[in-house]
């Protein structure tokens, strides 16, 4: 019999390392439990507050989304303006280039009008010139004559004064006979 006592006591000491094993099995498995349980918490407070950030910037994509649609509108009004704007500078454009044209044309018309006018007025002042001298002429022709008519006044004058006198001694001398002969 000693045979089955060792069995016996084999079997025992197997059944207390069996549970001890299960004994530490379940400690190392309540340690798991709590480790993972502190693991799983700390994952469930990191996820709760990435959750939390991912929702504030999902705000505030949101938010960026709706700043962007207003900027999007505005780019479009914008570029609808100036579009409008190109538009009409380019009719603007359009109309002050006519009207360049056209002054310039009436401006080299004006041109051509000037230099027929700069060439008849020139030709009148030719004509002025040559009448200045002529009138010029004239009148030195003019002081020459009054001086002539002066020199043959003065002459006459003195003829006449001469004659007189002459007259006077005649009459004089006529008279002299008449009264001696009386």
């Amino acid at each position: 019999m000693k045979k089955p006592l060792k069995k016996t006591a084999k079997k025992a000491v197997k059944r207390k390392a069996k549970a001890d094993n299960l004994t530490e099995l379940k400690r190392q498995m309540s340690k798991l439990q709590r480790e993972s349980g502190a693991k799983i918490r700390a994952l469930e407070a990191s996820i709760k507050s990435r959750e939390e950030e991912i929702q504030r910037k999902g705000k505030g994509v949101e938010q960026l989304e709706k700043e962007l649609e207003g900027k999007d509108q505005k780019y479009r009004k914008a570029r609808s303006d100036l579009s409008q704007l190109k538009k009409e500078s380019s009719l603007k454009l359009e109309a002050l280039e006519e009207k360049v044209k056209k002054v310039s044309e009436e401006l080299e018309g004006k041109e051509s009008e000037l230099q027929s006018s700069k060439r008849l007025l020139e030709q009148r002042e030719s004509e002025l010139n040559q009448l200045k001298e002529k009138v010029q002429y004239k009148n030195q022709q003019l002081v020459s004559k009054d001086i002539e008519i002066e020199t043959y006044k003065k002459t006459t004058e003195e003829r006449i004064f001469q004659l007189e006198a002459k007259i006077k001694e005649l009459e004089a001398r006529a008279q002299e006979p008449s009264t001696t002969t009386q």
